[in-house]
């Protein structure tokens, strides 16, 4: 059951596709419907939506006067109390639109931050949307003292009649934010400095790490949560799971993994969210298989699996180990024919319906040769039951004779037990 808000806003949408456009900045039918869904997430409504194919972007007013113009009307007659583009704006055209247009006026950009503000929850969710906020923000400002852009402070520099507060004020705003920025920055490589040293933990004690990749609502806190009992919230809304996590998975009787959710993937998901959230999503680059998830009960899934795949080679990541989990197989019309291959997978995370298919062919990625083995060691090496704790998988031990010990190892941890004794 989705969760109710109030209303926010109600909004008009506009989105503009042109042949001087690269592909992904273009807007169509499919990105206009993804961004109604995304101001559904918001708290908005959707009331109103304007798509404009033009030869060229207009540099002042992106869709061109006449266009504004008839936005403009459209507001008024449906009451609408915010406009957002589908396409990324200047801030400069952000600013001459919702002086025309008479109400705020936001970018595809601005929309997933808000959504990202509302939805952050941990410490280090909140740092990383408050650095991308201001990155946003920072190049924004002159649009915020409008009133006073003809000043130009007492610098003795500007025109006759332009000396006032107005750049001071201006000027006193971008080092706060430059401040601001800065501490953000150092606060998050205190996160990747904390990360770094469970990273190197982890790798001392041979836990293989999986993590959990694809596009925004495409089921992968509903798997991990099927696979791991973790009771994370897994609505049917867009950026519902912002914060990672981890949990212990035991794959198989030789295998436990730390599986990891990360935050979805989206069409145009904007460079600063992409930079901020770096320290979560390096956790991809030292990840030893990933799980790339797939709605494929999704007309696009084909490219939203494209723009995955896009931020995956981003992040340094696209040469890891992967299994393609198409999701969603029991949305589908029953007899449809579905992907299939190697390293491919298809289930139900709702359902449970494949899963365990998909945990035979993590085994078999990451299997290292481990193996349930008995050892029998004399009292006077007690030390190498400390060392099995730490590094193997002990299952029983028992007292007889010898300590005997029934436990899963690595090739390279019975190597060692061999240089001590014989079993």
């Amino acid at each position: 059951m989705r969760e109710t808000q109030e209303v926010r806003d109600k909004v008009v949408l506009v989105g503009l596709n042109s042949p001087v456009l690269k592909r992904d900045e273009n807007a169509d039918e499919g990105s206009m419907e993804e961004l109604a869904a995304l101001v559904e997430t918001a708290g908005g409504e959707t009331v109103g939506t304007v798509l404009q194919n033009r030869a060229s972007p207009d540099p002042r007013t992106f869709v061109g006067e006449g266009k504004v113009a008839e936005i403009q009307l459209y507001c008024e007659n449906v009451g609408a109390t915010m406009v957002i583009f589908d396409n990324d704006l200047s801030p400069s055209q952000q600013r001459v639109l919702t002086d025309l247009l008479g109400v705020q006026v936001l970018d595809r950009c601005g929309l997933i931050l808000d959504i990202f503000a509302q939805r952050a929850r941990t410490k280090e969710g909140r740092l990383q949307v408050e650095l991308a906020q201001y990155q946003y923000l920072l190049p924004r400002l002159t649009g915020m003292w409008t009133h006073l852009e003809r000043q130009g402070g007492t610098s003795g520099q500007g025109a006759i009649g332009s000396k006032g507060p107005g750049e001071t004020q201006l000027e006193t705003d971008r080092r706060l934010i430059h401040k601001k920025i800065d501490k953000l920055r150092a606060d998050l490589n205190e996160v990747r400095r904390v990360r770094g040293t469970q990273r190197e933990r982890r790798r001392k004690n041979e836990i293989p790490v999986v993590a959990i990749v694809g596009y925004t609502n495409a089921g992968k806190s509903t798997l991990l949560n099927q696979l791991t009992g973790a009771a994370i919230p897994a609505n049917n809304r867009l950026f519902d799971t912002l914060d990672t996590t981890s949990r212990l998975l035991t794959v198989s009787d030789t295998l436990d993994v730390v599986i990891s959710d990360t935050v979805g993937f989206i069409r145009k998901l904007p460079h600063q969210l992409v930079e901020a959230f770096k320290a979560t999503l390096e956790e991809l680059e030292y990840a030893d298989l990933l799980l790339h998830v797939i709605d494929v009960s999704n007309p696009d899934w084909q490219q939203q699996a494209q723009v995955v795949e896009s931020l995956i080679t981003e992040l340094g990541a696209d040469r890891l180990p992967r299994i393609n989990v198409f999701n969603k197989c029991d949305c589908l019309p029953v007899g449809e024919i579905m992907p299939h291959g190697e390293d491919i997978v298809t289930i139900s995370a709702r359902t449970g319906a494949g899963v365990d298919q998909l945990l035979e062919k993590i085994d078999k990625r990451l299997d290292k040769g481990s193996r349930r083995v008995t050892l029998h060691i004399p009292y006077d090496k007690g030390g190498l039951l400390d060392m099995l704790y730490r590094e193997a998988k002990v299952e029983s031990v028992s007292y007889s004779e010898t300590t005997d010990v029934v436990a899963v190892c690595t090739p390279k941890v019975l190597g060692r037990v061999a240089e001590f004794i014989e079993m």
